[in-house]
């Protein structure tokens, strides 16, 4: 009987999700060496200004800082070096066709392990206009009130 993969979550990028509408998201791979691995089990990674590219019909992702390994040595890479994805190929041309439409980019939504193994979780994102963070500010903040004058209600 197979068992589900234990999911633990690294970082999530907050900035992402107030920035865009996340339309769809693929789990990807990511390419790293052993120190970066360390460092990210002890939470040494930022998301927030990190974005994701498709260059030769491989996807990568930038911006992405990886702290170096406090007890590393010459093994230690770059902080902000550019890390290549693991995705299926059809994934990356599916993906490709869609960000050459107007508005749409890929953005790095939480960073995890699914068992041993790191996984990146690639959101397809459509930026929003000021009016929509406006917006969806308001409605979370009477969800808040409503969620208060219930609270009191029933006290």
């Amino acid at each position: 009987m197979a068992e589900k993969a234990k999911i633990f979550t690294v970082a999530n990028n907050k900035k992402a999700w107030h920035n865009y509408f996340v339309e769809e998201t693929y789990e990807a791979g990511i390419e790293l060496c052993g120190t970066e691995v360390k460092s990210i089990r002890k939470g040494g990674v930022n998301l927030k200004d990190s974005w994701c590219s498709i260059e030769h019909g491989e996807m990568f992702v930038k911006g992405m800082h990886i702290s170096p390994y406090e007890h590393g040595n010459i093994f230690n890479k770059d902080p902000i070096r550019v890390r290549k994805l693991l995705l299926h190929k059809r994934e990356i041309i599916k993906l490709l066709s869609l960000t050459k439409q107007k508005g749409y980019t890929l953005v790095p939504i939480s960073l995890y392990f699914k068992s041993s193994k790191v996984k990146l979780a690639v959101g397809l994102c459509k930026g929003k206009k000021l009016y929509d963070k406006r917006e969806e500010e308001a409605k979370k903040a009477a969800k808040r009130t409503i969620e208060r004058a219930v609270k009191e209600a029933f006290k």
